[in-house]
């Protein structure tokens, strides 16, 4: 496998991790049976694909990505979605994440370059 490939599969584990994340607010603590179906399917989904990219990227690498970009876009859906709005100090620890994973990528010997 590729490290492109590496990172596609990790794009998706993520995409499925949001959307699993989304359809748990839904989910109205796994109350209403569609939501909590697609929450538990894409949870699964998101660690399948996760352990793909685990063949090439490194475990704690590819969890920073993981977990860092997955809570900024589920930070951003919720602002859209559900109208869960973020004060000053949250958007600047956002950006702190995003600059995290940036230079994780951008300056890492770690990532293979």
């Amino acid at each position: 496998m590729t490290q492109t490939q590496a990172y596609l599969y990790l794009a998706f584990a993520i995409g499925a991790e949001v959307i699993g994340t989304t359809a748990l607010k839904a989910s109205d603590s796994f109350t209403r049976p569609w939501p909590s179906l697609l929450t538990v399917g894409c949870y699964a989904l998101s660690f399948y694909l996760l352990t793909f990219s685990l063949r090439v990227l490194p475990t704690g690498i590819a969890y920073a990505i993981w977990s860092g970009v997955g809570i900024v876009l589920i930070s951003a859906i919720s602002w859209v979605v559900y109208e869960q709005r973020l004060d000053l100090p949250a958007i600047l620890g956002l950006g702190l994440i995003i600059a995290g994973v940036a230079v994780i990528n951008l300056f890492s010997k770690s990532v293979g370059h």
